[in-house]
């Protein structure tokens, strides 16, 4: 875990020694050339260190976990790297002043005394302590801790070692300890006995604990006799390729004694190719158990012949990419157990001896509760299920567990094997992710993450590191595909294209990663159960749902670099101004929903401050010293009280995420619903912004808004019909754009956008458009539009069926038609919108018949029809979209309901709401 902090320092001396912050030291401290000469060699040294130490660290961390000579050490390390970043960020923090005030700053001392003057000379000499602290580090470790010895597989950690066997207990369950495997066992059955005679390879795919090795080795069990020959080779992430090949020559020769003795002789050339002549001959069922890397199949799929004997390899995995392996349609991926066959599991194992293993009464609801905190995770239910079997079945027993289950799952021993099997997936993430995963446990059990929002914390709190040419946001995308694919973080929704939308973590893992956090330093969550005071001891701090104020400024005030609060609160967050004066550090401030109205002014002093939320927050208005926060990345008043930005925003030439709009009709059913900010002067400095919403326009930001050519996302309010060119011309320079929405300033003005963008994918226009807009401009063409996926047209006022234009745009997945057309029908053609999953039609009153042809929008699940008061029946071809998922009636009259009654096709598959009088 000490590599995760190291990790950290070293980016921060990285940012220290960049060419930017060097050549700005230079200039700020001329006189004092040689000591800054001095402090960045010394701090090239330590970072050079450091990165030795990271990746010694990250290996022994494997192998060690047991040895608390080790874990002593690696708390001074972790010590040492703290201190190293909060000299970094004093360095920072003092070349960042706007003026120098003779070379000094004050700094209080995390001893709470008195402030005391620090210099240049003084931040020189700490590092230099630092390096002398290191280098003391790496003697002791020599001396006192054991060093890695990566061929004594003795070596192997306590953790590795007791979840091997663990997945040795799980090929010997009986097929009566299995539960909710039936259709998953049929599945898996059919395609080991399937007429292809090709060799095909099968992937059971999930997060550990979900029952993988226990539902491979039940079918192994009853399948492989129709096989001629079989295997069950255990892999895990610390295999040897000679021994994982001398096994599965054991188990196909366990009857020839002669081929076995001359095995011990051979090398990796002539192991192989002994399997690759026994192999070739026959019909064979290899299962590899736990595999962790793709590598490590391509290094034994050599062996595994393509004979047309319709031969069978089976692997288990927690990793997506290592299932991507598997021949196509042959991935299995397992879910948690359903709540029904997750309580017949307990039941089994905490009443084995109880006639059908009923429940009694009264330790029913203490025993439902505990099951859903298992989170129908297979081997959690059974581990807790098998503890309490051997307690007293007393409901105040029952309820003292149900109460304490989160620290009996950390520390007592006889649920070692759900402790270690979720540790080896943290254990074996590289260092940029294990810091990410800690980040998410500090937030709520069944939290549901924003991609957007997960991205951009990520990146303002220093945890993503560059990669080429990619932008610190596609490299935290990449993070975040990365514990999904690797079963860490659990995928809840993906938008209508199929990108990540919002995900959860499972409720074990969190738990186990909230200890490591507590453990390491690393962040703390507090939950306002009592109010009061908070001791914490961290540098993240995330509040839930705070119904009190914090009475009492918490310890460590001055070691913070993120602040998060969650939920909407009552509390004023009195709290804020000291934590601008103590906590000068700060990177991340995100007060979303707080009922604060002031921003204190010494905020302009957080000069680490990266990220800065107050959406929907009482703030009228930001203090003029916010024009000092450099390195701000996001800054997000959306939903606030905030009515105009202060002048000196256009200095924050950093700034990458700017949100700033006012809703003042959230349905949206307004023609004028939301409103931009007006940016004074100067928009064309803000050249890094990746996101713009949203914009008021006026002439002087839209002259300017050509210079802001990073853009992805643009919001556009109040626009006149005489901006389009210009906008248009502007759009030309924008070659990121993916995400477009513009707001006509009335219903009549007429909005005339012709522009090519191909990256666009989702684009908004809310206001009149032009006759023959929809074939003439380049936004709606089907070559140019090949990337636009979601489409949102409002009071257009088109009086042609605007269907048979938009059709051509094949790939779009979600319409929205709102007040857009003014005709009586639309007509959805045979083959048009085939990857239509999401289809809006609202207040269009003049449309009375809807036309759905057979063969048109085959993959639409969500249908809306809202306040369409002149449809008097039922459009018939409802019928003929099977894949719909949800029907929805908005504002129907009740003669319309009436006929909905009739109509068989969707009889009980539809919602409604009736129209207001």
């Amino acid at each position: 875990m000490a590599e995760i902090v190291i990790l950290l320092a070293i980016k921060k001396i990285g940012i220290a020694l960049a060419k930017g912050a060097a050549d700005q030291a230079s200039v700020q401290f001329a006189k004092y050339g040689a000591q800054l000469l001095e402090l960045h060699g010394s701090m090239g040294r330590v970072a050079r260190e450091l990165r030795v130490m990271h990746d010694v660290l990250y290996q022994m961390d494997i192998q060690n976990r047991s040895n608390q000579v080790y874990e002593g050490w690696l708390e001074e390390v972790r010590k040492v790297a703290h201190v190293m970043e909060d000299m970094v960020d004093e360095y920072l923090y003092l070349v960042g002043r706007e003026h120098d005030i003779g070379c000094c700053f004050f700094l209080k001392k995390w001893s709470k005394k008195p402030r005391s003057l620090l210099c240049l000379n003084q931040i020189a000499l700490r590092v230099k302590e630092m390096e002398k602290d290191l280098l003391h580090l790496s003697e002791t470790k020599n001396r006192w801790v054991p060093m890695i010895n990566n061929g004594d597989s003795s070596n192997l950690s306590y953790i590795v070692k007791r979840s091997q066997d663990l997945a040795n207990i799980s090929r010997s369950l009986d097929e009566e300890d299995l539960v909710g495997v039936d259709k998953n066992r049929e599945k898996l059955e059919q395609w080991l006995e399937s007429d292809d005679l090709e060799c095909s390879v099968i992937a059971l795919l999930g997060m550990g604990g979900l029952g993988k090795t226990a539902l491979a080795a039940n079918v192994y069990k009853k399948e492989r006799e129709k096989f001629q020959c079989y295997a069950w080779v255990s892999i895990s992430q610390t295999y040897s390729r000679e021994d994982v090949l001398k096994n599965m020559i054991k188990e196909l020769f366990k009857d020839n004694a002669s081929v076995l003795s001359s095995t011990l002789a051979m090398d990796i050339m002539s192991l192989e190719e002994t399997l690759k002549k026994y192999l070739e001959q026959r019909k064979y069922f290899i299962i590899l158990d736990d595999v962790w890397d793709p590598q490590a199949f391509d290094d034994l799929s050599r062996m595994f012949i393509h004979n047309d004997k319709g031969s069978r390899v089976m692997l288990t995995t927690r990793e997506a990419r290592v299932a991507a392996l598997a021949s196509q349609g042959r991935i299995l991926a397992l879910e948690a157990l359903p709540e029904d066959k997750a309580w017949d599991l307990f039941c089994k194992k905490a009443f084995p001896r109880d006639t059908n293993h009923e429940c009694p009464t009264e330790l029913k609801p203490s025993s439902k509760e505990i099951v859903s905190k298992c989170k129908g995770l297979p081997l959690a239910i059974v581990s807790v299920g098998s503890l309490l079997c051997v307690h007293e079945k007393t409901v105040e027993e029952w309820r003292r567990i149900n109460d304490q289950l989160s620290w009996e799952i950390i520390n007592n021993s006889r649920l070692d094997h759900i402790r270690n099997v979720l540790h080896l997936s943290f254990i074996y993430l590289p260092t940029y992710l294990k810091s990410c995963f800690l980040y998410c446990s500090l937030f709520p059990e069944d939290y549901h993450f924003r991609r957007k929002q997960l991205v951009r914390l990520w990146t303002a709190d220093g945890l993503i590191g560059e990669r080429g040419e990619s932008t610190l946001e596609e490299v935290a995308e990449d993070c975040l595909k990365e514990l999904v694919d690797r079963n860490i973080l659990q995928l809840v929704e993906r938008n209508s294209f199929g990108r990540m939308k919002k995900l959860r973590m499972h409720d074990l893992l969190r738990e186990l990663a909230v200890d490591l956090c507590q453990k390491n330093c690393f962040g703390v969550s507090y939950e306002d159960e009592c109010g009061g005071s908070l001791e914490m001891d961290g540098r993240r701090l995330v509040l839930h749902k705070l119904k009190k104020d914090i009475e009492q400024p918490f310890s460590n005030m001055h070691q913070l670099r993120t602040v998060i609060t969650l939920g909407d609160s009552k509390s004023p967050f009195n709290l804020l101004p000291l934590l601008c004066n103590e906590s000068r550090y700060m990177t991340v401030l995100e007060l979303s929903g707080l009922p604060i109205k002031k921003i204190p002014d010494a905020i302009g002093d957080l000069f680490n401050l990266r990220h800065l939320g107050l959406r929907g927050t009482k703030v009228k208005m930001l203090p003029k010293s916010v024009e000092k926060l450099s390195n701000l990345l996001t800054l997000d008043l959306y939903g606030s009280d905030i009515h105009e930005l202060p002048g000196g925003i256009v200095k924050l030439k950093r700034l990458r995420h700017l949100f700033a709009e006012r809703v003042t009709d959230p349905e949206g059913r307004e023609f004028k619903c939301r409103s931009g900010m007006y940016i004074p002067n100067g928009l064309g400095n803000l050249t890094n912004l990746y996101t713009l919403q949203a914009l008021e326009a006026q002439d002087e930001s839209i002259r300017h808004l050509g210079e802001l050519r990073q853009l992805r996302s643009l919001r556009l309010w109040n626009v006149k019909g005489i901006y389009c060119q210009r906008i248009t011309e502007s759009l030309g320079q924008m070659r990121y754009l993916s995400y477009l929405s513009v707001g006509a300033g009335d219903e009549n003005e007429v909005l005339l956008l012709n522009v090519c963008l191909p990256s666009l994918q989702k684009l908004t226009l809310r206001g009149r458009l032009a006759e023959g807009a929809l074939d003439e401009s380049a936004l709606f063409q089907a070559g140019r539009g090949l990337n636009l996926y979601e489409l949102h047209l409002s009071w257009s006022q088109l009086r042609e069926d605007p269907l048979p234009s938009l059709s051509r745009l094949s790939n779009l997945a979600y319409l929205d038609l709102t007040r857009a057309y003014n005709g009586e029908q639309l007509v959805f053609l045979m083959g048009c919108f085939p990857k239509l999953k999401v289809l809006y039609l609202y207040d269009m009153p003049n449309l009375n018949r809807l036309e759905i042809q057979q063969g048109a929008m085959v993959s639409l699940e969500r249908l809306i029809l809202a306040n369409l008061s002149s449809m008097t029946e039922v459009p018939p071809g409802i019928k003929f979209l099977l894949p719909l998922q949800f029907l929805f009636f908005q504002e129907i009259t009740s003669d319309f309901l009436a006929s909905l009654g009739q109509c068989s096709a969707i009889e009980g598959k539809f919602q409604y709401t009736l129209r207001r009088r």
